[in-house]
């Protein structure tokens, strides 16, 4: 049995630059979606879905699946950001995230309940700006005696 050391430090592990985006875009989807379950709570938005209006929009099959593509981008994202070869990973974070930040503040224009929006769109546009940063500053390798990638991208070196 090990015994606990109060003073030792802590093992602060490097997280890999994937594991931060996927895990960014995870807090993108959740923020998205529940700032639009919350906002069910405001007078007259239900009363409005159940006559066939979201906001200024009639209820239809091209609204909704216009919601489910919108809704799919920080979803896909996730899967993208740890699949993605590293320079396809990082030009489509920096992409999107930067596509995304406009759209999410666009909740915020007219609306008469901006502490409500605006709380939810600055922490979007928070992690946005880190989906950004860790895209933007993602760490490059060293050359190396590496001649070529095997197919499933194992590094094989030089004899």
């Amino acid at each position: 049995m090990r015994t606990r050391q109060p003073n030792a430090a802590l093992d602060d592990q490097r997280i890999p630059v994937r594991a931060k985006l996927a895990a960014a875009w995870t807090s993108v989807m959740f923020l998205y979606a529940y700032v639009d379950i919350i906002a069910f709570f405001k007078p007259g938005v239900v009363d409005d879905i159940l006559v066939g209006v979201v906001w200024e929009f009639d209820v239809s099959q091209t609204l909704l699946t216009v919601f489910v593509a919108l809704m799919a981008i920080p979803i896909l994202m996730v899967v993208l950001s740890m699949t993605l070869p590293a320079r396809a990973n990082r030009v489509t974070n920096l992409v999107v995230a930067s596509v995304q930040i406009p759209y999410a503040t666009f909740n915020v224009v007219g609306e008469s309940w901006t502490y409500f929006y605006g709380l939810g769109v600055a922490l979007e546009v928070i992690v946005l700006a880190l989906i950004l940063r860790y895209a933007w500053t993602w760490p490059r390798t060293a050359p190396s005696a590496v001649t070529a990638t095997s197919p499933d991208r194992d590094p094989v070196r030089a004899q």
